[in-house]
This record gives structure tokens, C-alpha cells and sequence, in this order.
């Protein structure tokens, strides 16, 4: 009888465990999971002509302080839609409509014409109030229903990396930047809140434990809302004073590849994309390459140090020109400097030096130390479309002059984010990180996933990535407005480029159009930022130096106040 009474006393047991368990989890898939889904059939003032109201997922921006701000979410409001052979006076219900919301006379005419179809939308995105006061019209015909869009509340803020969302045919989704990257997670297929309990249950157990397949969840980026807007800030500003045709910025962790903001000009507004050009849409910052110029000789000089070919006093004699198989390279302003050391090659940008340079690393050495900075491959950022650099000339081609021109940055084509990249490996310890935008996915099972991002190392010893940086704040103090520009407490790493822009339906390169590019990390021995601007064809100034310096230094103060960056010198 013992042993009876303790096996009935179990059943019991796990039975009421069972309830308890079943109850427990209903409670949280009504008040949790499905909240805004019951607080809408709970709304019965408006009826809607569909039970699939559109869901997504949000985009955050993260805050220095680790606080979310809601950079894409859903907004709801309400839309009208009209049956249009219930509407006997056509003119009458738009004069009524009229007074309360904007509204097109002929647009909606042509649809209340429509006298065989039962369902038109006449009016999107209606606040309640307006709702309220279209409801009391009480119109045969006219009816108000509940609708939910993609909203953007920073406007153009981060507009090509945050993308939109759009019909494509009749599929809706995410297009261009995170909207599409990571369109499955974001999109919400299950919108029905009368799901069998045990179904959902075990269906998310064999999604989070035994399957790749995308689970739903809100996204977490790099992005810091008030490092961005103050980026777009200043890249508005050098657009409007040099009429710049295009132009772009990055600033990154150079550390770990951490985007805390990334922009280019020009932009569009989120909620309002239909109104401009698609071409707008791509982000040039990961799909365009451009020639760089003398950004780039930081990496080949870095090559050579690294290789033990040249140091920072190792001099040549500059006469203002070099002949390489009969073509004659010029320094920038064709003025001859004498004999010259390493330093002066970076720090007065000088062509002819690089030519030098390049001559005693040799192609081979050139080409493996280049390549080794992933400049020929995606850096394999979480953007969509993404492409590599143009290298096929240190690949290929046997010709001295190929290897020549890549020297001082001519010749070779990247894309703005595989040149930080590879600039940032300067300053890093000789890696390769993988820039990234999003940190973490929050999904709605209540887990997170924390992203990794891994590392390379290129060619370059630890050791040279320190000299090739002091070479680099030895340019910004000395160098940059002739040493004015110099901060007292902070070292702060440099080069300027200035690069003709390829002409691409005629072959060679404009006479009058420039690439003006501008790199800098700091604190420079131990970096918490690198940054990487460029604009493309500004007018009325000849030189990146002219163009960027200014902004750069904004750039700076403005990091080092907001982030309380502490002196290093």
C-alpha cells in the first residue's frame, strides 16, 4: 500500500507540473510573445480587411553607454480605403475628406471611378485623431482601418547602411543596407496568436538548438547615434563649401572593426525614398572602388621598413621626376627637393620617393605585402553587395610601371571600407579585422546572439606597424599646415591623398577632377579611432590637405570630448 500511495502521489505530481508548465507558458505567449497581436483584436473600434497587419523586427543604434536607440521600428496609425460603388457622390465625400486630411481631387477620383473593384486605398499613414474625425463622417462606403509601416525616426541618419523596406512585386521586404543583410531575422511570418502552445514551444527549441534556420529577432548595430549625426554633419558641411559631387566617411574601431558611424553624400530621406533616384540607394562605401593616391604609400612604405630595404632616414635625391619605361612620374607640384629622407617621402607626399621605394622592395615583395592587406578581397562586412578592389595590374602585369604608379596610390582601385582596413592594420598590430555594424541580434525567444568577427594577420611585424606610425604622427606634427595643426596632447597619425579621377569612357584620367582622401587614428600608439574621409571632384581647393584638414579636426575634438579620451602625451 506504501509503495501504491507514492506512485498515485507522483502521477499527481507531474500532472499538476504539467498544467503548471502548460498554464505558465500560455500566460507568457499571451502577455509576452503575442501582446501587441491581442491588444489588436482587443481594438474593436476599427476592423481591418486583413488579420496579417505588417510585422518587423526593430534596428537599433547603441548609445556609448550601451543604451538602445530605435534607429528602424514599426509605427502604427491608420489608412482609408473606399469601396467605390457605394460611393454615390463622388465630389461630396472628397469635399468632406478634404477638410480633414490632404488629399489629391483627380488621384482620388480616378480610383472612386472604379466601380468594379471592392477595395481601394485612398489615404496611408493617418494619425487617430484624423481617423476619428474620417470615422464620424459615417460614409456608406468609406471605411478606416488599423495599418502598421517602417518607420525611421533619424530621417537620412545612416539612410544607404540602414536600407529601406519595399514591394518587390508582391514581396515585401528588406532593400539595400541591414533591411536586406538581415531580412530574415527582422521578418515577423507568424502573426497568428492562436498557435498550439506545445508547437511554438518545441518548434523554437529544435530552431534555437538544432537548426540554422533564421530565427526572428531585432537587431543591434555599432552605429552610435550622435557619432553618426555629427559625421553626416560635417560631410554635409565640406559638400555644400566645395560643391563636391560625392563624398564619404568612416569612423571605426581599429581594434576590432566596430563602425560607430559610416555616411556618404549624397543620401535620401527613409521615409520618404520614393521620391529619389535609385542609384542613391547603393552604398559607395562598400560597392564603388576609387584610386586613392597617397593614402596608399603608408602600405608600401610599411612594406619596405618591414622588409628591411629602406628606413626613416634612408635618403634618395629627389629631382621633381622619374622616368619608369618611358613615362615620367612627377611629384605632386613637379618641384625637385634634393636629397631626402624616408620621413620626407610621407611627410611632403612625394611620388618620385615611392618610385624609389618600390624600386629597391622589388614586385614581388610589393605584391605580397599589398595583397596581404586584403585589398583584393571583400572585407567581408555585413552589408549587402560588397566588392573588391581592382589589383589585376600588381597581379598580372610584368610591366615596371604597373608597380610603379600602385606605389604612390595610382593604378589600383578600392573601396573605401577595404581601405580603412587596410590602413587600420598599420596601427593595430599588423591585423585584419573584419569591419562589422552589428554587435548582437536580440531574438524573441528571449535569447541573443553576441557576433563574432575574426582576425588575419597581414605580412607586417608589430614592430614596424609601430615605426610606420611614428613616421605617420611625425606628418601630422610636423607636416599638416607646417606643423600647426599639431595637437599638444594627443599623437595623432596622418596621410593625405591627392588622386586624379580615372576617366572611364575615354580611358586615362580627368585633368581637373580629383579624388581628395584624409586618414588618421589616434590616440596613435594605442587607437581607440580611425577615420577615413574622401570627397570626389571638390571645387576650388587643389589639395586633400585643404579640403580635409579642417573637418578631421572636428572629427577629433568632437570624439575626444564625447568619449573623455584621456591624453597620451
Amino acid at each position: 500500500m506504501k509503495y501504491s500511495f507514492l506512485v498515485r502521489t507522483r502521477i499527481i505530481f507531474f500532472c499538476i507540473s504539467i498544467f503548471a508548465f502548460i498554464l505558465i507558458g500560455k500566460l507568457f505567449l499571451v502577455q509576452v510573445v503575442h501582446s501587441n497581436s491581442y491588444s489588436e483584436k482587443a481594438d474593436r473600434q476599427y476592423s481591418t480587411p486583413s488579420s496579417n497587419i505588417f510585422e518587423r523586427g526593430t534596428i537599433y543604434f547603441s548609445r556609448k553607454d550601451g543604451q538602445l536607440v530605435s534607429a528602424a521600428l514599426q509605427t502604427t496609425g491608420f489608412k482609408i480605403a473606399i469601396i467605390p460603388s457605394k460611393i454615390t457622390d463622388k465630389e461630396l465625400v472628397y469635399k468632406k475628406l478634404s477638410e480633414i486630411i490632404d488629399i489629391d481631387h483627380d488621384e482620388f477620383l480616378v480610383k472612386a471611378e472604379k466601380e468594379d473593384d471592392p477595395y481601394e486605398e485612398i489615404a496611408n499613414h493617418l494619425t487617430k485623431e484624423e481617423a476619428d474625425a474620417v470615422s464620424l463622417l459615417n460614409i456608406l462606403g468609406l471605411s478606416v482601418y488599423k495599418e502598421k509601416w517602417r518607420f525611421y525616426p533619424g530621417a537620412n541618419l545612416a539612410s544607404q547602411s540602414l536600407g529601406f523596406v519595399a514591394y518587390k512585386g508582391d514581396d515585401l521586404g528588406g532593400r539595400y543596407g541591414i533591411e536586406r543583410q538581415y531580412n530574415d531575422e527582422l521578418s515577423r511570418n507568424k502573426n497568428n496568436p492562436y498557435v498550439n502552445f506545445f508547437a511554438e514551444v518545441f518548434s523554437n527549441i529544435n530552431k534555437t538548438l538544432f537548426s540554422d534556420e533564421s530565427r526572428e529577432g531585432n537587431i543591434v548595430t555599432t552605429i552610435e547615434p550622435l557619432v553618426q549625426n555629427f559625421l553626416e554633419k560635417t560631410l554635409t558641411d565640406v559638400k555644400e563649401k566645395y560643391q563636391v559631387d560625392s563624398l564619404g566617411g568612416i569612423i571605426m574601431n581599429p581594434m576590432d572593426g566596430s563602425i560607430y558611424a559610416i555616411s556618404s553624400k549624397p543620401d535620401f530621406n527613409l521615409n520618404d525614398f520614393s521620391k529619389v533616384k535609385t542609384s542613391i540607394f547603393s552604398n559607395p562605401l562598400v560597392e564603388n572602388v576609387l584610386e586613392f593616391g597617397s593614402v596608399v604609400k603608408p602600405l608600401i612604405m610599411a612594406g619596405a621598413l618591414d622588409a628591411g630595404v629602406v628606413t626613416a632616414d634612408t635618403k634618395y635625391e629627389d629631382r621633381g621626376s622619374v622616368i619608369v619605361e618611358n613615362k615620367e612620374i612627377f611629384n605632386f607640384d613637379k618641384k625637385a627637393r634634393g636629397v631626402v629622407n624616408m620621413q620626407e617621402v610621407l611627410s611632403q607626399s612625394l611620388n618620385t620617393g615611392m618610385v624609389f621605394v618600390y624600386k629597391k622592395l622589388g614586385k614581388d615583395r610589393l605584391r605580397d605585402y599589398m595583397l596581404s592587406y586584403g585589398i583584393k578581397d571583400k572585407t567581408g562586412i555585413d552589408l549587402p553587395n560588397e566588392t573588391s578592389g581592382l589589383v589585376s595590374n600588381l597581379i598580372n602585369s610584368p610591366r615596371d610601371i604597373e608597380y610603379a604608379n600602385a606605389a604612390f596610390g595610382q593604378g589600383i582601385a578600392l573601396t573605401p571600407i577595404e581601405m580603412i582596413r587596410a590602413l587600420a592594420s598599420l596601427s593595430n598590430g599588423g591585423n585584419l579585422v573584419v569591419p562589422h555594424i552589428v554587435q548582437k541580434i536580440k531574438y524573441d525567444d528571449g535569447t541573443e546572439k553576441e557576433m563574432t568577427y575574426g582576425k588575419t594577420h597581414v605580412k607586417i611585424s608589430e614592430a614596424t606597424g609601430t615605426e610606420i606610425t611614428r613616421m605617420l604622427v611625425n606628418v601630422m606634427d610636423k607636416a599638416i599646415r607646417s606643423g600647426n595643426a599639431k595637437l599638444e596632447h594627443y599623437s595623432v597619425a596622418v596621410k593625405t591623398g591627392t588622386a586624379q579621377v580615372a576617366d572611364n569612357i575615354n580611358g586615362g584620367y580627368y585633368k581637373d577632377r580629383h579624388t581628395h582622401s584624409f586618414v588618421g587614428y589616434f590616440p596613435a600608439y594605442d587607437p581607440k579611432f580611425i577615420i577615413f574621409l574622401y570627397a570626389i571632384n571638390p571645387k576650388g581647393v587643389p589639395y586633400a590637405a585643404q579640403t580635409w584638414t579642417d573637418p578631421f579636426l572636428g572629427i577629433i575634438k568632437f570624439l575626444v570630448n564625447y568619449y573623455e579620451v584621456p591624453p597620451d602625451r
